[in-house]
């Protein structure tokens, strides 16, 4: 079982930045796929960014074209921790943002796909 603790949200103007944490239980964080993903309210839940690693190094990285340029993913195994630096913020970024893990395959924009989750921290982007 892995457990999944997103920490880092908060309100912040527009063009402002933040940084998500997600710290994950489980001695085998590394071989997992993690991933980011966003929910709105009244809105359904969507992929933000996705890492893989392989060989000590990030072996894969994904984004949304929604905030590809802005958002950059990271994870330090070490630590068992994944990042989402977020910079100039829009207040359409506004949502609840959860990290998600997979055991096996390779990161998807899918939900369904993932078999942790944490409980998600919230973003609000002021106008």
């Amino acid at each position: 079982q892995v457990q999944l603790v997103e920490s880092g949200g908060g309100l912040v103007p527009t063009g402002g930045s933040l940084r998500l944490s997600c710290a994950a239980s489980g001695r085998t964080f590394s071989s997992y796929s993690m991933g980011w993903f966003r929910q709105a309210p009244g809105k359904e839940r969507e992929f933000v960014a996705a890492t893989s690693w392989f060989a000590g190094s990030t072996y894969y990285a994904d984004y949304a074209d929604s905030v590809k340029g802005r958002f950059t993913v990271s994870r330090d195994n070490a630590k068992n921790t994944v990042y989402l630096q977020m910079i100039s913020l829009k207040p359409e970024d506004t949502a609840v943002y959860f990290c998600a893990a997979r055991r096996q395959g390779r990161p998807t924009m899918t939900p369904d796909d993932y078999d942790y989750w944490g409980q998600g921290t919230q973003v609000t982007v002021s106008s």
